[in-house]
């Protein structure tokens, strides 16, 4: 069907090894020049489409850290084994901005290629690339137009040559050994391979670029805090209305799927039910399983209890003591998504949201909720008024009064106005008082952020998040925050993000 297009371009498959005729079988990932066996066919080049600089990073996990050699060992062994096309993804980092980012994916994305999520350089990975791109190009004519030899220097050495007659000679010098300096004798000269490293010989004499040597001197990002919102009578706060059964229209005697209740329009899905304790259920506590990505737990209107899962563990699984009435009893279970899946089979039939609920009386006795009458209501009421945009932040009422009031307010919205720092660099926002939630600048979803969830060695996965000067305002400029869990926006910050300690500058991006 692809083909019968007709585009009149080529059609690729990655990582599809019998892609069919004419369609190009190509490779992703990080070491493509040792596990890509090459094309299926001999009329079909040798592409590498995604050579991954880093990787994604989720919430809950550090950031992954490749290294400038690791690249440049691998892209340099795929050109000297006839390779044609390398694409890096990603080489120039990014945002998610609004819900766009894909399941417990933070909010920045790649932030460690070559050219980071702000746009700056991380050195020395892109100036080492930079080096082995200008001695590939200036031994185009070999490569393009010789005739390739490969021989063994070693038990773990090659040597990839490209030599024509009138197009001159350039040799790939390999070794593959991870752990010790190589001496290699090659056309009666000796040069010397640090571990997993390859050299390049121009003239197929001079070595020109080493993967495995770095000269580009290392920089460091520097986060400069430029204003802090730590004056509370410059925060108003608007609560969220916790919902009941009794407020809601849609009703089902069973849980219902959340994504196909929510069609993607809103994080947010609540379950709500009435529950008649008697006198008989003490210690009475709420079990919860979830295959969505949080839940908070609401009774009669008081927070009980919060639970998340991660990208490694997907089920939430909840056990909460809960403090009901005798009579009546309001549980209201706000499922949460953080993305959507991005990959995987049958990922469209994948489902979400709630699929157990019991109550447990004294640890003996069990009353299963999930066959209950349950009312659903989509999103949240800031959402629902789209309290983030400036026209609309009358339709609800905001109270201001002291640090007391506006902190550690599960579903608690936030404003206050800024100024824009002075220059042209990046900005971000120091989030780490907050836990977890969502910021709109003049309107714009700046993306999630979730700071209480935690890597292993105990900090967040990302504390500041990208605002693009092409959102501000010299100034005036509306902050607007959504806080699930609770947090403290006093200790919110305004940073500007630069890089220091490389003598390559950010004008050399050519």
């Amino acid at each position: 069907m692809a083909v019968g297009l007709q585009t009149g371009v080529p059609w690729i498959m990655c990582k599809q090894p019998d892609a069919p005729d004419p369609v190009i079988n190509t490779c992703n990932g990080m070491r493509c020049g040792e596990t890509f066996p090459g094309p299926n066919s001999p009329n079909k080049p040798k592409m590498w489409t995604e050579d991954w600089t880093s990787f994604f990073q989720v919430y809950g996990a550090p950031p992954y850290i490749r290294s400038a050699e690791d690249i440049a060992y691998h892209a340099a062994l795929f050109v000297a084994k006839n390779g044609s096309f390398i694409n890096y993804y990603m080489y120039h980092g990014g945002t998610n901005f609004g819900r766009t980012s894909s399941s417990y994916f933070i909010t920045g994305y790649y932030d460690q290629a070559p050219l980071d999520e702000y746009g700056l350089l991380r050195q020395p990975k892109y100036g080492h690339l930079k080096e082995l791109h200008a001695a590939i190009k200036s031994t185009a004519n070999p490569l393009l137009h010789g005739k390739q030899t490969i021989l063994s220097l070693g038990p773990m050495q090659q040597a990839y040559v490209f030599e024509d007659a009138r197009s001159g000679c350039v040799a790939f010098l390999v070794n593959n050994d991870g752990r010790k300096v190589i001496q290699i004798q090659f056309r009666n000269n000796a040069y010397s391979l640090r571990p997993k490293s390859i050299g390049i010989l121009q003239n197929c004499k001079t070595l020109i670029y080493e993967t495995a040597k770095v000269n580009v001197p290392k920089n460091m990002r520097v986060t400069t805090p430029v204003h802090t919102f730590n004056v509370p009578d410059k925060w108003e706060v608007f609560r969220e209305t916790i919902p009941t059964f009794s407020g809601t229209s849609l009703r089902a005697n069973t849980l219902l799927e959340h994504t196909k209740l929510t069609k993607d329009k809103t994080d947010y899905l609540w379950y709500t039910l009435r529950f008649k304790r008697d006198s008989t259920c003490t210690k009475p506590s709420l079990f919860i399983e979830s295959s969505g990505h949080v839940v908070h737990v609401f009774v009669n209107n008081a927070l009980a209890g919060s639970g998340h899962g991660s990208r490694d563990i997907r089920a939430v699984k909840l056990q909460v003591p809960v403090s009901l009435i005798n009579g009546q009893n309001n549980i209201s279970i706000l499922s949460g998504m953080v993305g959507l899946p991005d990959s995987g089979a049958y990922m469209e039939s994948k489902s979400y949201g709630l699929t157990k609920a019991q109550i447990s009386c004294d640890g003996t006795k069990t009353i299963d909720l999930s066959r209950s009458q349950w009312g659903y209501s989509v999103g949240l009421l800031g959402e629902k008024v789209r309290l983030h945009q400036w026209r609309n932040l009358k339709r609800v009422k905001w109270s201001n009064n002291n640090a007391g009031l506006i902190k550690n307010h599960p579903l608690a919205w936030y404003k206050t106005m800024f100024d824009a720092p002075s220059g042209d660099g990046p900005v971000g926002l120091n989030m780490e008082s907050m836990g977890k939630g969502e910021m709109w600048v003049n309107g714009e979803s700046i993306g999630r952020y979730w700071v209480s969830f935690l890597t292993p060695s105990g900090h967040p996965s990302q504390s500041i998040y990208h605002i693009p000067r092409a959102f501000l305002k010299p100034s005036g400029n509306l902050l607007v925050v959504l806080e699930e869990e609770g947090g403290d926006p006093l200790g919110i910050s305004l940073n500007t993000i630069s890089v220091v300690g490389s003598n390559q500058s950010q004008s050399q991006l050519s």
